[in-house]
């Protein structure tokens, strides 16, 4: 997404006016699962800009679809004019926050490093910088690492209090697994707390925000600045978003859904959207998009009325990945799409956009020379050499939507510049071929 589409999607956002303050509005979006005093929130929030962050942790290369509802909170906080810093933690990150069931691995300061400028890059694409509610990125490590041992036991240990942290979720789990849990993840919690200090210190920050899962994190900077400070700041924990068969959302056989392009490819992102079941898709627009409460009714009737026409997971898969890819990914994927199943030519499309979605499909790696009959054993079309030339024989067998009229039929005449093809039988059943 270049500079000015980015631009101009933020200048496109906006909180739905038809809610009587934003409290209300992030309610009916499914966004708050837990919070301090809510009345007290609901006024400050709706008061004088304040100060807010989350933070994110460089636990891998690129951010993912858990972290982007931080974004979107994040995002319609600084559309109600609050001041965000968005916090890469170049610290927490080497220490890792305690998994419910093992000790994490961990990465090299390098690694760390690398990841933290990743993760500011994309953070920085859903605020903005510009304007009287201009966002700011910070780094924990900017201000843990001058920081001496002595000193972190003595201004800031001494406020915590042993059997408390001992009762946090992540740190109970752990103690009562076979793994148990070692001093360096312990701490996690105290430098967390930490960080919401240093930002009410040096930026008046009054707000911080999350996933629930960090509710332990999130108090243990509430509690902080009580102790130390005498003062009295707010978190928000936004629920873990689950899909209604109980499965944890984003992930499909342990692979996350990720907003880095090269680890989950516009035409997959858009695609996962498009994929969501009838019963979640309401609640993914309202937490996703930025459309008004009479879209999403709209929306929410059209499912109830006619589900098979998939209204709501077209406009969400448009809408989300026009935010995290742009316009022109998003045209690209939907072209992909619509080329494969026969709607489109193929060999219009740009070679990223269709290597990435013959990727999502089977697909093999054969010589030119290949006879299409074995190309639909090798990608799993038919399970036999005798099945697939009857598929041949029958008419329902095509390269890059060129029937194939004949058993002896070779993939060469049909491959494109981009050295692939698009096998296919019958009408819905689809191949990827990587030309050697």
């Amino acid at each position: 997404m270049t500079t000015s589409s980015q631009s101009e999607a933020l200048n496109s956002q906006t909180n739905d006016s038809s809610f009587a303050d934003l409290w209300e509005e992030l309610n009916w979006r499914g966004l708050i699962h837990v919070s301090t005093d809510a009345e007290e929130l609901r006024k400050l929030l709706a008061g004088e800009p304040i100060t807010y962050y989350c933070g994110f942790d460089p636990t891998a290369p690129s951010l993912h679809l858990g972290n982007l509802v931080q974004l979107l909170v994040m995002r319609r906080l600084q559309l109600a004019g609050h001041k965000p810093l968005g916090l890469v933690g170049g610290s927490t990150g080497l220490v890792g926050d305690p998994r419910p069931t093992a000790e994490r691995t961990l990465n090299t300061k390098e690694t760390v490093a690398e990841w933290v400028g990743y993760l500011g890059a994309q953070i920085s694409k859903f605020l903005s910088f510009e304007g009287p509610s201009a966002a700011r990125m910070v780094n924990n490590l900017d201000w843990t690492e001058p920081m001496s041992a002595i000193d972190f036991l003595r201004d800031i240990g001494k406020y915590y209090r042993v059997g408390t942290m001992l009762k946090k979720d992540a740190v109970s789990a752990r103690l009562n697994s076979e793994a148990g849990i070692s001093y360096t993840e312990f701490s996690y919690q105290i430098l967390q707390g930490l960080d919401f200090l240093e930002l009410y210190r040096s930026y008046g920050c009054v707000l911080q925000t999350g996933g629930s899962d960090q509710w332990g994190n999130l108090t243990s900077g509430t509690d902080l600045i009580h102790r130390a400070e005498g003062k009295s700041v707010h978190a928000i924990g936004t629920p873990l978003i689950t899909n209604t068969d109980g499965t944890k959302f984003g992930k499909s056989e342990g692979n996350a859904v990720w907003l880095d392009s090269s680890m989950t490819s516009p035409y997959a992102f858009y695609q996962f959207w498009l994929n969501t079941d009838d019963a979640d898709v309401i609640d993914r627009l309202k937490v996703f998009t930025f459309l008004t409460r009479a879209e999403i009714d709209e929306l929410s009737q059209a499912v109830a009325d006619e589900p098979f026409r998939r209204a709501a997971q077209r406009r969400l898969a448009v809408e989300v990945t026009s935010l995290v890819h742009g316009a022109d990914a998003t045209e690209a994927a939907i072209a992909a799409a619509a080329a494969l199943f026969g709607q489109g030519d193929i060999s219009a499309l740009d070679a990223s956009t269709l290597e990435a979605a013959l990727r999502e499909l089977p697909n093999t790696t054969a010589p030119a020379s290949t006879p299409v009959v074995q190309l639909l054993v090798d990608t799993g079309l038919c399970d036999s050499s005798s099945a697939a030339r009857r598929a041949v024989q029958e008419g329902g067998v095509s390269l890059n939507n060129i029937k194939i009229e004949s058993t002896d039929d070779l993939l060469e005449p049909h491959v494109l510049p981009s050295r692939m093809a698009v096998l296919k039988r019958g009408k819905k059943t689809l191949a990827g071929i990587f030309v050697e």
